[in-house]
């Protein structure tokens, strides 16, 4: 070979080598980058090339796909009762992209998981269409349709959790919206989804009240500190007298604590929580000191920033607080502020004898062929309180709902012990604006199992002030949400 054509080879041979190394940086190096990148249409076009896998509700799809007449996409999501499942699946959009469970697990939905790789490779060999697995999920389709006709047209949010398991039974937040709407990518669908944003409706009917709000947890939050007393010591028994005045001024302060109800000077444990003495479960908070009830706080779930349901929930707060501020958390009402997921499950460790268990919405992954990828096994998280202290914060939640003189009376259930803590959580400076009605609750059947916890919260700005009442507006729905679930198991 001459010495031109030697030099014409190593050039064309460099250019080779240089476009290998340019494919290989792009395929490799590049590819997450530019698969997650927002102008590159070719992945969405991909996604929607093919029918998505469906979420699993009662052995039931909650959700399809339609072909559409126009684009460059394919199919398009649709959703049975969308907006009553949008706080579980969240949405799947040509043009917005996707959230929950939609977007958590793409992968199985739309096939394209690596754990289907075996599966995939055998398709495209005989030439069959690539398919999508399901997301079975743990909910209860009845509990949660009692959830979401329960709260109606209120603003507000319905957590229910299986206390044995952790199994998340329904999720409601109101108001909702139909993802079905802006599921495609037309002009429509663009309409549809600025109407639902926060800047266009001040309700947000995008946030997942259930899981990413949080809120004052009122009187609900006593049942935590009743728990702190009995733990640590502070109270001879549930049915003891209290060391406690009426009214009771807050440490390091001349401010006075009184009580809506009841005669609750020196009140045992059992009847301070029934009437919601504000003035006995404030001085318990202070006397077991701060220290103290952020640690059992923190049994119950507070201040874990990493709470995956698999969809992340906010992080409920118990803080390092001064002694005033620490009475006043001590009756929900000073700076803790808790989710709705994070009140049922101080519910769920009561009625589980004390045995927290980590809350879970996904049961199973499939493939297509009904092959199960993963099943989720329940998972304990603490040991919250003792069986002993459980068995008496029981007595004293069924006390609250059985008893004439109690809060809760409006979410009996026959032939069910039912055992629950009402809340009516001030807002707003100076309680200025309408108050959060708030209940907690767990059944429990005659053989002893617990079935459900459920926690409920309203944010009713329409009703008359004076009738806003954790036990007149949110014990009834969770009453319907516990009957719901145990007869759904007969």
């Amino acid at each position: 070979m001459n010495k031109p054509l030697r030099r014409i080879a190593i050039f064309c041979g460099l250019l080779v080598l240089t476009l290998l190394l340019r494919d290989n940086y792009l395929q490799y190096v590049k590819a997450d980058t530019l698969a997650g990148d927002t102008k590159n249409r070719r992945v969405n076009i991909t996604r929607y090339s093919t029918p998505r896998g469906d979420i699993i509700v009662d052995g039931k799809a909650i959700t399809g796909s339609v072909e559409t007449t126009s684009g460059d996409y394919k199919y398009k999501r649709t959703w049975t009762n969308g907006a009553m499942w949008a706080p579980v699946t969240g949405y799947s959009s040509q043009a917005f992209g996707a959230n929950q469970l939609e977007k958590l697990e793409d992968g199985i939905l739309t096939g394209n998981d690596d754990r289907l790789f075996f599966r995939n490779t055998l398709d495209m060999i005989t030439g069959k269409q690539k398919e999508g697995g399901s997301v079975v999920t743990t909910l209860n389709a009845a509990a949660q349709k009692a959830a979401y006709q329960g709260l109606g047209d209120k603003k507000g949010a319905v957590a229910a959790i299986e206390p044995s398991t952790g199994k998340i039974l329904a999720l409601v937040s109101t108001p909702s919206y139909d993802p079905s709407k802006f599921a495609g990518a037309s002009d429509k669908d663009s309409e549809e989804w600025t109407k639902v944003q926060k800047s266009k409706d001040k309700d947000d009917p995008m946030l997942n009240r259930a899981l990413r709000e949080t809120y004052p947890p009122g009187s609900t939050f006593k049942v935590v500190t009743a728990a702190a007393a009995l733990e640590n010591g502070k109270v001879d028994g549930i049915d003891s007298k209290t060391d406690t005045p009426d009214p009771f001024k807050l440490p390091q302060s001349s401010t006075k604590l009184t009580n809506e109800h009841g005669a609750c000077e020196n009140a045992t444990l059992r009847y301070a929580l029934m009437v919601s003495c504000n003035t006995v479960f404030a001085k318990m908070s202070d006397n077991v000191g701060n220290e103290k009830m952020i640690e059992q706080a923190k049994k119950f779930g507070f201040n874990e920033t990493e709470l995956d349901t698999p969809v992340r929930a906010a992080e409920s707060v118990y803080p390092k607080d001064n002694p005033p501020q620490n009475a006043l958390d001590g009756i929900g009402q000073g700076s803790n502020r808790a989710t709705p997921l994070q009140m049922a499950m101080i519910a769920s460790a009561v009625a589980n004898d004390g045995k927290l268990m980590k809350p879970y919405m996904v049961d199973q992954l499939k493939a297509a062929n009904l092959d199960t990828i993963e099943t989720t096994e329940p998972q304990e998280l603490s040991q919250a309180v003792s069986s002993d202290t459980a068995q008496e914060l029981q007595k004293m939640m069924q006390t609250v709902v059985e008893d004439p003189q109690g809060t809760g009376g409006k979410a009996k259930i026959s032939g069910v012990k039912v055992g629950g803590k009402t809340g009516t959580a001030q807002h707003g400076l100076n309680n200025s604006e309408k108050p959060y009605a708030w209940f907690i609750s767990y059944a429990k059947l005659s053989d002893g199992s617990a079935p459900v916890a459920v926690a409920v919260v309203v944010e009713d700005g329409s009703a008359n002030r004076g009738d806003i009442t954790g036990g007149g507006l949110a014990g009834p729905i969770a009453r319907d949400v516990m009957k719901a679930v145990i007869d759904s198991k007969k």
